[in-house]
């Protein structure tokens, strides 16, 4: 091997410590490598083009990503549209083989260190299609994994669909889901106000727990806050 002299005014470069060169989070120089980006993965399961459930997963992606940015942490979102693979859903039912496209979805989401599943509702719970979905992944997939859940819907009645339906799937599949979960009415988007305080302290909840409980939740709306019927009814007697 051909060995070039060190030309006048230059040094060798000095050869990292054997510690740092084995440190997979420094460079060779010792220098603090590049953390790879946190991967958000977003499930809509909006079935129109445009549809409120894709704009409310867009907005609650968007609002992880800024407050992990603050934190100087990079962030990936990905957003995963069931509406598109609805077919392949379909096929690997009847075949047991997912297709290209549905192998990509179910990789996405696996992969991530965070999942925001948002589903319109329908005769009171979940889609079909949100439903299907979360059958063929992975039983053992999401277990541990922090997962957001949304969804959109006519009226305010149906936001129970939350509490019903969706945290007890995620549950059964031992995913860890934020306690604020986010419901947007036909209402909501006329005045969203209170839509924009849930989203941002659903998204400041996600954040922390892929941080550790580093950054601290918005506080709560004391408007938001429903007081039971019981409650209320004991206080009037008290006054009495």
């Amino acid at each position: 091997m051909t060995e070039f002299p060190v030309q006048s005014g230059e040094r060798p470069a000095a050869e990292a410590p054997d510690d740092l060169a084995d440190d997979p989070g420094r460079r060779a120089d010792g220098s603090a490598a590049p953390s790879a980006p946190l991967r958000i993965a977003v499930v809509s399961a909006g079935l129109s083009v445009p549809s409120s459930t894709r704009l409310l997963a867009d907005r609650l992606g968007e609002a992880v990503a800024r407050d992990l940015g603050e934190g100087g942490l990079p962030v990936r979102v990905d957003t995963v549209e069931l509406r598109d693979l609805a077919t392949d859903i379909a096929h690997h039912f009847t075949s047991g083989f997912p297709g290209e496209k549905l192998t990509a979805a179910l990789d996405q989401v696996t992969g991530a260190d965070a999942v925001i599943a948002v589903t319109p509702i329908f005769t009171a719970s979940y889609s079909g299609l949100f439903k299907s979905f979360f059958d063929v992944v992975d039983q053992d997939a999401l277990t541990g994994k922090p997962v957001l859940i949304a969804a959109t819907g006519g009226t305010a009645r149906h936001s129970l669909a939350l509490e019903h339906a969706l945290r007890p799937l995620f549950a059964y599949l031992r995913a860890v889901v934020v306690p604020t979960a986010v419901y947007a009415a036909s209402e909501d988007w006329g005045n969203t106000d209170g839509l924009n305080r849930r989203i941002d302290r659903a998204a400041a909840e996600l954040a922390a727990l892929l941080t550790g409980g580093r950054r601290a939740a918005p506080a709560a709306d004391p408007l938001e806050e429903v007081v039971p019927f019981a409650e209320q009814l004991a206080a009037l007697r008290v006054q009495e």
